[in-house]
């Protein structure tokens, strides 16, 4: 059983740009409602899809840098890499397969 790995300005590059699969990050924040309502479908996506895709959360209140590197403005925004390079990137709540089509055709 897989879950979302909390991801900072640390690992990153280890665990995010030099993953041998597609990994989705969220950047959330804990007051966040509609990061709240997504967070139990990322869940979900992350053992459904365990050891194909790389399911991570960045805490924007906590990883301000990560966040400002990533342009995010306005959370929750799911970002998604592929042999380190960005591939695609989704903001505001959506429903499961929205967010499961956006790395789907990546595995």
């Amino acid at each position: 059983m897989s879950s979302s790995m909390t991801i900072t300005g640390d690992n990153f590059q280890s665990e995010i740009l030099q993953s041998p699969i597609p990994a989705l990050i969220d950047f959330w924040a804990p007051w966040c409602g509609p990061c709240k309502m997504i967070a139990p479908l990322i869940d979900q996506l992350a053992e459904e899809y365990d050891g194909r895709i790389k399911f991570g959360k960045v805490n924007v209140d906590e990883e301000t840098a990560l966040a400002e590197q990533h342009g995010i403005v306005s959370i929750p925004t799911l970002v998604l890499y592929k042999n380190g390079a960005l591939a695609g990137q989704k903001t505001g709540a959506a429903p499961k397969h929205d967010i499961e089509a956006l790395f789907k055709e990546l595995i």
